[in-house]
């Protein structure tokens, strides 16, 4: 494939506008249109003088397009991935891939037998401090990971919830609103994740879902992981805090990922590199070494990869079935809390 590649991006709200600003700063990339039917979709379409579709069936019929980003709510990702992949489209999916494991499996199969790229969302593996930490773990400098502990704790005002209702409603709260990036990561760096045992605590504030929750992960390695979540606790330890990844949010120096293993330690997003000087004792002094990164906005190198995905340059680093494994464990994590019973991931 030659010349720029043609992305659409369907669903323009918050996320799909950071997606469109992306494009425009992507060499190689630009915009073939948006899909967005209420008014205020057609008023930004205008403003910015976009090209705009009531349906993503309207921008398909018209061409000019190589790949769709899908930024609509949840319950339309299956059937609108679907659509693009019928059509030989590659698709870049905004996280959760589904409503369900069930529905997304259906998704992920249909896209392989097609042999047609399917990309989920999970931007945060595109950030250059998580490819760092990824490589530091992959060479072996902190040994074989036996544990890892894992911080989401941040209070969301009661405007974030009065603007859209559906945030009180039962299966939105912070484990499948907010989780789900945590434990793509804690996938991505530690492994395979093959049993779930989970706690979640009544929202505070009177909705129907939680808003705390707690999960002891059993990795496939034979690690142990354990992570908490809240969006009402004020707290300065959560990757939008401590990341810099969005300047929306403040900044804080503290670290909200510690991964140990047999030979040394690694907190995040700090990206410092914990040893023993000699022998591994602990009365032996043990000092950090701050690692050094590339630093780059992590939705703009997940343009750039989606385009050289569609080129047929590269693999998807977050694929539809990584998208799909993330979902299970983020399923599991709520039906242990609701049982009270450890759950095992099913596997492909």
């Amino acid at each position: 494939m030659t010349g720029d590649v043609c992305m659409a991006v369907a669903g323009v709200g918050l996320v799909g506008r950071r997606h469109v600003d992306a494009i425009a700063n992507t060499a190689g990339v630009t915009l073939s249109g948006v899909v967005d039917p209420s008014e205020e979709g057609r008023s930004y379409a205008a403003e910015n003088g976009l090209r705009h579709f009531d349906t993503l069936e309207a921008l398909l019929q018209a061409g000019g397009t190589d790949g769709v980003i899908l930024s609509t709510p949840t319950p339309l990702h299956v059937e609108q991935a679907q659509v693009c992949v019928a059509r030989g489209l590659p698709v870049l999916v905004e996280k959760p891939l589904a409503t369900s494991a069930e529905a997304a499996a259906k998704l992920v199969a249909e896209a392989e037998r097609k042999g047609v790229p399917v990309l989920v969302g999970h931007h945060r593996r595109h950030n250059p401090l998580i490819r760092k930490a990824w490589e530091l773990i992959d060479a072996g400098e902190i040994g074989q990971v036996r544990a890892v502990q894992a911080t989401a704790w941040f209070y969301k005002p009661d405007g974030y919830f009065e603007v859209a209702p559906w945030r009180k409603q039962k299966g939105a709260g912070p484990i499948s609103v907010n989780l789900v990036h945590d434990v793509d990561l804690m996938r991505h760096l530690c492994g395979e994740v093959i049993s779930v045992q989970a706690q979640a605590t009544p929202s505070l504030r009177g909705f129907e879902n939680e808003d705390v929750a707690a999960a002891v992960f059993r990795f496939e390695n034979g690690g142990i992981g354990t992570i908490t979540v809240s969006d009402s606790i004020v707290a300065p330890w959560s990757w939008e805090l401590t990341s810099q990844e969005y300047p929306i949010y403040p900044r804080t120096s503290e670290s909200c990922y510690l991964i140990g293993g047999s030979h040394g330690a690694l907190s995040l997003p700090d990206l410092r590199l914990w040893r023993h000087g000699g022998e591994r004792d602990w009365w032996s002094p043990i000092s950090a070494t701050s690692m050094v990164r590339a630093s780059s906005d992590p939705l703009y190198n997940q343009i750039a990869h989606f385009a050289a995905v569609i080129r047929g340059e590269e693999a998807p680093l977050v694929s539809g079935r990584e998208g799909l494994r993330t979902l299970r464990v983020v399923e599991a994590i709520q039906a242990s809390a609701e049982a009270g019973t450890t759950v095992t991931i099913p596997r492909d």
